[in-house]
């Protein structure tokens, strides 16, 4: 069973992907960030690298893409907001963007 992060965890976990650029949406308790890439081709290979490990963890992003910008949103639905999915599949977002680049 997924369970919503604690207060404590949303300090302690939400707070370095605050620094990295990871906001949190406004009415909704989800956090988004804006992936900027050189062309079409790194944000799809980004796209196709976060969507092979997504569908592993069974967790899957919202997510836009329009020619080098790629914008995700990360939320639980199965607890109706932010969980420890959220947190270890942004990290993995964060990771693979800075050798996509």
């Amino acid at each position: 069973m997924v369970v919503k992060l604690t207060e404590e965890q949303r300090a302690e976990q939400l707070k370095p992907l605050f620094a990295s650029g990871w906001t949190m949406v406004e009415g909704r308790d989800a956090i988004y960030k804006e992936f900027l890439f050189g062309d079409f081709n790194e944000a799809f290979g980004f796209m196709t690298r976060v969507a092979l490990k997504a569908d592993k963890m069974d967790h899957h992003p919202e997510w836009f893409n329009v020619y080098n910008k790629v914008q995700v949103t990360l939320a639980t639905h199965d607890c109706g907001g932010l969980s420890e999915r959220d947190v270890k599949l942004a990290q993995f977002l964060d990771k693979v963007a800075a050798v996509t680049k």
